[in-house]
């Protein structure tokens, strides 16, 4: 029996000590008190007199304590050898307990610090941005969030991560050394696990980004985070959730997983759109680029009281700062590029491209408009194309069936590839013919052998089946021959490039390909203007659709009369008469400078302006 009360007395013990510093310290307290109080009374009745002569009692307990805490108390003591001997006891027990509790307060506090080097407290923010995972994506989303929020007063970005607290927040000021007003908070934790998202703060954030991982079961992990933001209960506002797939056939269920009110959006569709759309226009890219970064001119609904009442071609040049691209009905109804003859009713509002909502700024009075450099001739009615696709992967597939619906019957699709595609696309498809050319697209005599002359435009597509940057290498490669090919054969086709890596991108800019489709920093940057408004969906989701109004660069002299002297309001009255909206112009002499390749956004309406052959007009048009 003995035996047992004395188990379950270590038992409870043993669970007293699992409770960590507090207990500890708790322990050391009563070890403390015991020692001093048996002391004390050892004195009260063996050596009363010295006692009596210390304050009795009470005077002993202070005494003892004070040994317990400062050994060095009793070199003073004076009395008969039983007291003397009882306070070196009280001493001696004091440096045990003493060194105890140092060496538990400092194990306890470097426990702690290291618990905050993890990053596992919980976080109190009100109207933050939550960023749950880690990918190089992730460095051009705090750079666009940092840009949005330059004038706000204080902004703050919470990253969640199954990584450590301390390499993220390395890393990220090596690469962003410069947030501005903006905080960027790191937290350790799988986005997996509901406990570990609950240290963002969820219910008071304003957004949450759900970044696709890197991997093959990226898709899955991003549903998996869906459904776990779906299903949880709001104890307030529920933030808009915005999120990516990697591939169109998991959309549908990460949609079903996020519920109505997220936006889920789908990568491969939206490379695959951009790579079609910028093959037929040289420079298209660098517009998309511009309108999705907050660096340069954005989209921003604005309400406009003075232009109720006026028609949508009215509003074209009624602005002196600001471009407008169509409207956001009162009922939630996007338009873009609507009819020129549309009116503005009280409650809608008018989509603008702009540099800063703070710039735009309605004019005084319209602008003068050169009616004598309008151009009377026609768009030339598009011609068959022969399309070179260099590589093969699985949106290439896809390429091929949206470039079908685009060109004009008899137009040519010729694959280049070291084998032949396993899919026939011949049988699916109403306007192109689709062939095979054996190629080694590192190889040079393997590319001249292509008779590239015969071609309009180059599409170059990434190998999949390799290492992201090892098959960015290799693209480079294959641009070096095709640049150096061209500049013989006298500039006979366009280049468009699917990258992996945007730093490679800037690499390439030696090749000086026509445009350069980095997919990820694409959908970084799309995911980021919809964390900041998710309005903007409807309008994005429009001009990535073939269906309705897209962007597109048609040549100038079919706007101005070339070398006429005007201003972009004349380019903007031209456009407007073809149904068109026109928000900027592309200069072939500056068509290889970076950043901006010679494309002019949102430019002065008033500016004097002269356009050439081989310029562009940038244009939101049905086709």
């Amino acid at each position: 029996m003995r035996k047992r009360l004395r188990e379950r007395l270590r038992y409870w013990f043993d669970g007293t000590m699992d409770r960590g510093t507090s207990a500890l310290i708790g322990w050391l307290g009563l070890a403390s008190l015991a020692l001093i109080t048996v002391v004390s009374c050892t004195v009260a009745v063996l050596a009363h007199k010295d006692a009596e002569e210390n304050g009795g009692w009470p005077g002993v307990i202070w005494m003892s304590l004070l040994r317990t805490l400062d050994p060095g108390t009793m070199g003073g003591d004076t009395g008969r050898p039983v007291f003397l001997l009882l306070m070196l006891t009280v001493t001696v027990g004091g440096i045990f307990i003493v060194s105890a509790l140092i060496g538990v307060i400092t194990t306890g506090l470097e426990s702690r610090i290291q618990e905050l080097r993890k990053g596992k407290s919980r976080l109190i923010e009100h109207g933050h941005t939550v960023v749950l995972g880690w990918s190089e994506q992730i460095f051009t989303v705090i750079a666009e969030l940092v840009e949005a929020n330059q004038s706000e007063r204080r902004s703050c970005v919470v990253i969640l991560a199954d990584r450590d607290k301390v390499d993220m927040d390395d890393e990220i000021r090596r690469r962003i050394p410069d947030t501005g007003k903006t905080r960027v908070i790191c937290r350790s934790g799988s986005p997996l696990q509901r406990g570990d998202l609950e240290l963002v703060s969820p219910d008071t954030a304003k957004a949450i980004m759900v970044l696709p991982p890197v991997g093959e079961d990226s898709d899955i992990d991003v549903i998996k985070q869906l459904l776990l933001l779906n299903s949880r209960v709001w104890s307030g506002t529920r933030p808009h959730v915005v999120a990516a797939v990697q591939s169109s056939e998991n959309l549908a269920a990460a949609r079903l997983a996020a519920g109505e009110s997220a936006l889920v959006v789908d990568v491969d569709d939206i490379a695959v759109r951009l790579i079609v759309q910028s093959h037929r226009q040289s420079g298209l890219s660098t517009v998309f680029n511009e309108l999705l970064s907050f660096m340069g001119n954005e989209i921003y609904p604005w309400a406009e009281p003075s232009q109720v009442g006026s028609t949508y071609g009215e509003s074209l040049n009624a602005f002196e700062l600001g471009v407008p691209i169509g409207l956001h009905r009162a009922d939630g109804e996007v338009l873009v590029n609507p009819p020129m003859d549309f009116v503005i009713g009280s409650d809608d509002q008018l989509l603008l491209l702009a540099e800063d909502d703070l710039l735009i700024k309605a004019a005084s009075e319209r602008p003068t408009i050169v009616r004598s450099a309008i151009a009377t001739a026609g768009v030339a009615s598009p011609m068959p194309d022969r399309t070179l696709m260099i590589g093969w992967n699985p949106r290439a597939s896809k390429i091929v069936s949206l470039l079908d619906r685009l060109v004009k019957p008899g137009s040519v699709v010729d694959v280049a590839a070291p084998h032949r595609p396993e899919e026939d696309l011949s049988g699916e498809l109403a306007n192109l013919t689709v062939g095979y050319k054996h190629c080694e697209p590192v190889r040079r005599p393997s590319l001249e052998s292509l008779d590239l002359d015969t071609y309009r435009h180059i599409v170059v597509l990434t190998d999949d089946e390799i290492d992201a940057g090892r098959a960015d290498d290799r693209t480079l490669v294959t641009l070096l021959h095709l640049r150096d090919i061209e500049i013989q054969l006298g500039d006979p086709y366009s280049i468009v490039t699917e990258m992996n890596d945007d730093a490679n991108r800037e690499v390439a800019q030696v090749t000086k390909a026509d445009d350069f489709i980095v997919s990820t920093k694409v959908i970084s940057l799309l995911l980021t203007q919809l964390t900041e408004n998710r309005h903007l969906y409807a309008v994005f989701a429009d001009l990535f659709d073939p269906e309705g109004s897209e962007i597109y660069l048609k040549p100038a002299p079919s706007y101005l009369t070339p070398g006429a002297k005007a201003n972009f309001a004349t380019v903007i009255e031209a456009a407007r008469q073809r149904g068109e909206s026109a928000i900027g112009y592309r200069l072939a002499r500056q068509s290889d400078e970076p950043p901006l390749y010679g494309v002019h956004l949102n430019p002065s309406k008033t500016a004097p302006l002269v356009l050439q052959e081989g310029d562009t007009v940038v244009v939101l048009a049905e086709d």
